[in-house]
């Protein structure tokens, strides 16, 4: 086969390499927006042959999947280029201080124990065997932090399954994410602990899917604050009528994209109608920042980790806004 050409430094194994049509059955996304990605967004960056063929790395693929996640939730396509630099810049920092403090051992050990529990969650799936799936989910909880299993491997895994088309993988999706909705609602359940403060937690409208606002809801948790996640749909207009009855320490609004012109309109009016702190916590709480400083709204970031530690200083009186 001929080696591919590429300007990057780093070893490219060729048999790890795509050809466009597997990358069109792996993501459903058709060869002229590929493209069209590449060419005119410059979102992208197959390699060539000498041939002038294409091919994508998982890196690639993984590229995809985001733009895809981006522009469901509405977000133009010439946008997304500054939005995946942005991840990638925030998913370095994270990594950065994740490693703090952990020997490389360790992390070596971590990555060895996600990259075998993909493949076989993956088999799993494949299968619809829960009992196996089951058995996975308390290994790996048992091996593995919460946040750095969902971040590096349940939730991606969620992601790679929602982005293929072949048959049958639609019903692989649903049956996975149906296990992981169950499981985190239960965790959540668990860990609800009625002495503490409370955090209310909604997503914005139209903005994610459930198991996303659960996640977040679980890896905000913690000893010393207790999270209450509203349910999808939650109507922005009537969370003061939730506040009152509840009266929480604060309440959060999920944001995994920037915020759309009429949700800043609808969070002008939430901050004045309720009696408690108003905060923005995912990705799109962490581009927006800029244009909640000095606002009455804080943005919390969009990694779980400083999300946590950002509420918490919110919550005491710490946090800048």
């Amino acid at each position: 086969m001929t080696e591919p050409t590429t300007t990057s430094s780093a070893p490219v194994a060729i048999d790890e390499l795509l050809p466009i049509r597997d990358v069109v059955r792996l993501t459903g996304v058709n060869p002229v927006t590929l493209r069209a990605w590449e060419r005119r967004y410059g979102l992208i960056e197959p390699l060539r042959t000498e041939g002038g063929h294409r091919l994508y790395s998982q890196q690639d693929v993984d590229t995809i999947r985001n733009i895809m996640s981006w522009t469901e939730r509405g977000i133009a396509v010439s946008k997304v280029g500054e939005l995946l630099e942005r991840s990638k810049l925030l998913s370095a920092g994270a990594e950065e201080g994740a490693s703090t403090g952990q020997s490389g051992t360790d992390l070596a050990a971590g990555g060895a124990t996600l990259l075998h529990g993909k493949n076989d969650l993956l088999q799993a799936v494949a299968n619809f065997d829960e009992p196996r799936l089951e058995q996975l989910y308390g290994q790996l909880f048992a091996t593995c932090k919460t946040s750095l299993l969902f971040e590096e491997l349940l939730l991606p895994v969620w992601h790679e399954l929602l982005h293929q088309s072949g048959f049958g993988q639609r019903s692989q999706w649903l049956f996975y994410d149906a296990f992981l909705r169950a499981r985190v609602l239960q965790r959540l359940h668990l860990a609800r602990r009625p002495t503490e403060p409370v955090i209310l937690l909604a997503a914005l409208p139209e903005q994610c899917r459930e198991l996303e606002l659960l996640v977040t809801g679980l890896l905000l948790d913690d000893d010393t604050l207790g999270v209450h996640v509203l349910a999808l749909g939650q109507p922005l207009d009537e969370l003061p009528l939730l506040c009152q009855a509840i009266q929480p320490s604060a309440l959060v609004l999920y944001a995994p994209a920037p915020l759309a012109e009429n949700h800043r309109r609808q969070l002008a009016r939430l901050v004045l109608a309720i009696d408690c702190p108003l905060a923005l916590a995912g990705i799109g709480a962490e581009l927006d920042a800029e244009a909640l400083r000095g606002t009455p709204i804080a943005s919390l970031g969009g990694q779980p980790t400083l999300i946590r530690q950002r509420l918490r200083r919110f919550i005491d009186g710490n946090l800048d806004t």
